[in-house]
């Protein structure tokens, strides 16, 4: 059953943008979302650890996360219920649905107890999802409240491409627009202040001549 549009408000939005492409989303991708496999290969959870992806979209992550962590138990959520659908297809698929829980939530409002019954988890990831969220800051703030202590958050998306030539980013901001897609240029230092304010240190850097962005956010373990 799908949720009332009052309770995800972002539903019907990203269900526009995706109901067409859904079937096609991960083939054409994968030419322009670099970087997320680098991502998974960092996120080495602990064993017996909980992950958690942002914005799962097709569940394509979860589940390559899922393969190369067969420890550690996963948990993703979108605010699309036409993503959702395809994502439980393909976690079914691969036989992978008893280690991936999916959960429809907003980004921007998530709480990982209503949603997952859990305290937080020991790895969050977002992948290219930020800059679909228009209050992206307060996404990025929930995903850094749901890092347990000893735990990280890891991010990866478009980042400012100050280092590539002007025309190709210039056309690749024009391209993006019309996905409603926006690179957060001011990425670190937000991250900076909210990791800060939640007691984390967080780390960026910008790979690929500053086509994407990357960042880990650290909680301390318990004394």
């Amino acid at each position: 059953m799908t949720a009332p549009t009052d309770v995800f408000p972002a539903s019907e939005r990203m269900d526009a943008i995706y109901r067409w492409q859904v079937g096609i989303y991960d083939a054409t991708r994968k030419f322009y979302l670099i970087g997320r496999d680098p991502l998974i290969a960092d996120l080495a959870p602990p064993v017996g650890g909980t992950v958690l992806e942002v914005g799962c979209g097709t569940g394509r992550n979860l589940i390559v996360a899922a393969r190369r962590y067969p420890q550690a138990r996963f948990c993703g959520f979108d605010v699309s219920p036409v993503m959702l659908t395809e994502a439980r297809r393909a976690v079914a698929r691969a036989g992978l649905a008893g280690r991936i829980r999916l959960a429809q939530a907003d980004a921007a409002r998530f709480d990982p107890l209503t949603t997952f019954a859990c305290e937080g988890f020991d790895r969050v990831f977002c992948s290219y999802t930020l800059s679909m969220i228009p209050p992206w800051q307060e996404a990025l703030d929930r995903a850094l409240a749901a890092v347990l202590p000893g735990g990280a958050l890891h991010v990866v998306d478009f980042g400012d491409q100050e280092h590539l030539p002007s025309v190709f980013r210039a056309g690749l901001r024009a391209w993006l627009a019309q996905f409603h897609v926006t690179p957060r240029d001011d990425f670190a230092p937000v991250l900076a202040d909210l990791a800060a304010a939640r007691g984390l240190s967080a780390q960026v850097d910008r790979p690929y001549r500053g086509y994407a962005v990357r960042a880990i956010a650290a909680r301390r373990p318990l004394a």
